[in-house]
């Protein structure tokens, strides 16, 4: 079980840090704008080395931001939920918490990447011939993977113990 939660811990702590990263730097697409190099984020978008932030409020930009933040703030939670089952007497409850909350945590992050994605592909694809997908987008995917990875470690953690609850129930 301790496995388990600890290898569920640290694939949480590092999406978590992947998630903030991705989100908060402008590196998600990068394309050739007037014969510059340019690249572009969730809040911001630089043009020849002088960076800008969106002044228009688009749909697309807007869920994908709220979905990046719940899924960082899911994430703390489930973190903070796991760090207190090693010394909980309710350990099974709250290890079981903490791996939906991370599970949700990775489906926020999932959603908003989707979004971005689908509006990217169809929208800036056709505006823009060189263009490419960049280092924060790519690490907010690999902070999805990392995120719902801890969460099924931390519900087979709660399968795989003798829980006292469970016993308690059984017994009597």
């Amino acid at each position: 079980m301790y496995t388990l939660m600890g290898g569920g811990l640290l694939c949480a702590v590092s999406g978590l840090v992947l998630l903030i990263v991705a989100t908060a730097t402008d590196f998600w697409m990068q394309y050739r704008y007037s014969g510059n190099l340019s690249n572009q984020g969730l809040w911001r978008f630089c043009v020849g080395g002088k960076c800008h932030p969106h002044t228009i409020s688009i749909a697309f930009w807007d869920a994908t931001r709220a979905f990046m933040l719940l899924s960082i703030l899911s994430c703390f939670a489930g973190i903070i939920l796991g760090l207190t089952a090693f010394s909980s007497s309710t350990r099974a409850s709250r290890t079981r918490s903490a791996g939906i909350t991370l599970l949700i945590a990775g489906l926020f992050a999932l959603l908003g990447l989707s979004v971005y994605t689908g509006v990217t592909v169809n929208f800036f694809g056709k505006r823009y011939t060189d263009w490419r997908f960049s280092w924060s987008y790519i690490l907010g995917w690999i902070a999805v993977i990392l995120t719902l990875s801890a969460g099924i470690f931390h519900v087979c953690a709660v399968s795989k113990s003798p829980s006292t609850e469970t016993s308690n129930v059984a017994s009597g």
